[in-house]
């Protein structure tokens, strides 16, 4: 039971305050006058403010509710090492005992995971959230258990009680870290990229070599070890095996009786791309086309261009001296004898022999394909006659052999049963471009040509013409690529006739497969992350796919199934368990992708400490005790006073209670007021009146 006096004036304090200093002016003067009831007056007065402040007696039933010390347990990664779990339990089981032998004193205990998204210990923010579910008249005492490190500093929390940190770890912890410096995000193919790491070695660290080693593997294959110093940049210098993503990885292995060896690696994702695509297009003879070519190619950055039309063949007698002409001679020898390696593509466009190129030469040209390069022939009519380039060395390698027969007439292209898996053609039925006018379903625009050529055996037929014959054909030769267009209309599509086609789309797929584009293979094995979620997905001629065995950076391996999703291409999802770096592999496909950074922000500095935390802990008068040492007892401390000393901690009882029932009663009644008001001014008017 608790009782106070309440004020609950009938007007306002300002008018009550005036009518009070009045009366008080009035019982002066009668004072000064010395009449004889000046002071009934005076009480008078007294009585009628008194009546008019309302004066009341509050009475409260009260319950006494409990004081809360909040424990904020660090359950994250770093906290797995050593021996910290048990020294976790333990610290926290102590306090538990401690709390629980208080009268009146409560205990809550939170839990705190890793961060989302590698963003490490949030200790403070999982401090404030739980100070907003407790009201602040109540919390005596917070406690940290907790490896010190937090990666949350700037958001610590306005405290209502002393703040108090128990360290877990051992002051004789020692670890070794392998940070990457400096890795750029892509490099050019061909070029060698230097990235800068560092290994480094925190806490009590044996002095037993200056020296450790070091292992870097490119997309898990095979592995390069080398010697490096310890504490000190170094510039490692690297050459990237292929294009698209390469994912590099450095490792140091684990040392007796440092903490862990989840910061011993570091991976790094770098893509490759190409310098610039050098391209050889070399037109038999003015046509409409051959623009469509230069346009397509050109319209690329990345293609650097070399572009010969042959206006003037050998047998051409016009009797123009070559002095008086504006053209260069065509530099064959240097093109396709002496520089043929450095081109990635050469595009014969309606070529034919006229003695210009001679055997050898287009002999040179076959090798070329054999050693890697590739070539591309857009065929006219001369292919299906006697100057048909296919009557040459290069024809052993072509993917299609003419016959005499050419067809004139319109035809619409279509993709073949093949063709809707190939990365060249696949999803190109689908692609926008020009709605019929009646608002139907589009179609593309008829060609006007085609030579009839005979698939070659191990050719790849991806999109035919008239009566099903071929139209384009692949095929891979020795270690290059060879392509046939049996047609020279595909600029009809890029004029917009009868509605046009995919033309821009299909050539410059067309263009890219045979300079071996990554994306653009046709047996591949890709992954891509989001969060911990990977897509793999795999693309492939076939129907059926295999399953993937994936290994976790801990050396698990599981078994993942991949469903088709579109003709030739199979995906499945996996959730990655952890981070670091995975591997898949299907047959003789395999790829590598890191989920996270190898070593989580974690694992960054995993040497417990109180540096962080001790200023917050000294602004609240607390104390930082080691688990290992002694835990402290729990004491009750006055607010403001020191919260901890030698072997003990303290908290701030906070006395907080809660009302049950409030009652209020008048503490003088008002009729009685105002007769005792009146009373004491009869008497006054009496005394005088006698005088």
């Amino acid at each position: 039971m608790s009782n106070s006096l309440i004020f609950d004036p009938l007007i306002s304090w300002t008018l009550l305050w005036t009518l009070a200093a009045v009366a008080a002016l009035f019982v002066v003067f009668a004072a000064y006058k010395r009449l004889n009831g000046w002071w009934l007056r005076g009480l008078a007065a007294l009585v009628l403010v008194a009546a008019l402040a309302n004066i009341s007696i509050q009475s409260e039933d009260r319950v006494r509710l409990s004081d809360i010390v909040i424990a904020v347990v660090d359950d994250t990664s770093s906290q797995s090492l050593s021996d910290r779990p048990d020294q976790t339990q333990t610290a926290l089981d102590h306090i538990r005992t401690e709390i629980a032998e208080r009268p009146n004193t409560e205990l809550r205990v939170v839990r705190l995971d890793d961060g989302e998204n590698d963003s490490g210990t949030a200790l403070l923010t999982a401090l404030s959230e739980a100070l907003g579910q407790e009201p602040s008249g109540r919390v005596a005492g917070v406690v940290l258990i907790t490896d010190g490190i937090a990666h949350d500093l700037g958001v610590a929390p306005q405290l209502p009680a002393p703040l108090h940190l128990l360290l877990t770890g051992q002051e004789t912890d020692w670890d070794r870290r392998l940070i990457i410096r400096n890795a750029p995000s892509f490099a050019i193919l061909g070029e060698q990229v230097s990235l800068t790491l560092r290994i480094e070695d925190q806490g009590k660290a044996p002095d037993a070599s200056t020296t450790v080693p070091l292992s870097i593997t490119i997309d898990g294959g095979q592995r390069l070890d080398f010697q490096v110093p310890i504490a000190q940049d170094i510039e490692i210098p690297l050459s990237l095996p292929h294009g698209g993503i390469n994912v590099l990885q450095f490792e140091t292995p684990l040392t007796e009786g440092e903490l862990t060896d989840r910061n011993n690696s570091a991976v790094v994702q770098i893509n490759g791309v190409r310098d610039r695509l050098r391209v050889l297009l070399v037109s038999g003879e003015p046509y409409a086309g051959e623009r469509t070519w230069r346009n397509l190619l050109k319209s690329d950055s990345s293609v650097d261009l070399v572009h010969f039309t042959i206006l003037r063949p050998p047998e051409k007698q016009d009797g123009v001296p070559v002095n008086e002409m504006s053209l260069i001679a065509f530099p064959t020898r240097e093109l396709f004898m002496e520089k043929i390696d450095e081109f990635d593509l050469i595009v014969f466009d309606r070529y034919r022999r006229r003695g210009i190129l001679p055997t050898s030469y287009i002999a040179n040209i076959a090798d070329y394909v054999l050693k890697g390069g590739a070539v591309l022939v857009a065929a006219g009519p001369e292919f299906g006659s006697a100057e048909s380039i296919f009557r040459s060395p290069l024809g052993d390698i072509l993917p299609g052999a003419p016959s005499a027969r050419i067809f004139e007439r319109g035809f619409v292209p279509e993709i073949t049963e093949l063709g809707a898996k190939h990365p060249v053609t696949e999803g190109l039925a689908d692609m926008d471009f020009a709605p019929t006018e009646d608002g139907g379903m589009p179609t593309w625009g008829r060609w006007l040509r085609q030579i009839e050529v005979a698939a070659a055996p191990n050719a790849e037929v991806i999109m035919s013409g008239v009566e099903q014959s071929p139209l384009l054909l692949l095929d891979r030769v020795g270690e290059g690529r060879i392509a046939l267009l049996a047609s020279d209309q595909a600029w009809l599509w890029d004029r917009g006739f009868e509605g046009g086609g995919p033309q821009q789309e299909l050539l410059r797929r067309l263009a890219h497969w045979m300079m071996k584009e990554p994306e653009l293979e046709e047996e591949a094995l890709w992954l891509e992350a989001i969060g911990e979620t990977i897509t793999v997905i795999r693309r492939t001629l076939g129907t059926e796919v295999p399953s993937v065995t994936v290994t976790g950076p801990d050396g698990t391996t599981t078994e993942l199934v991949l469903g088709q999703v579109t003709p030739g291409r199979f995906e499945a999802r996996f959730e990655a368990p952890m981070m670091g770096l995975y591997t898949f592999e299907q047959g003789d496909k395999d790829a590598v992708i890191a989920v996270g950074p190898a070593a989580p922000k974690e694992f960054e500095n995993t040497i417990a400490t109180g540096d962080f935390l001790e200023p917050l802990v000294d602004a609240e008068r607390g104390g930082v005790f080691r688990i290992k040492d002694a835990l402290p007892d729990v004491r009750a401390v006055q607010s403001g006073r020191p919260a901890a000393g030698r072997g003990w901690i303290g908290i701030t009882p906070r006395e907080a209670y809660r009302a049950t029932t409030v009652s209020i009663a008048s503490l003088v009644p008002t009729w009685l007021l105002l007769l005792m008001a009146a009373g004491m001014l009869l008497g006054a008017w009496l005394r005088e009146g006698r005088r």
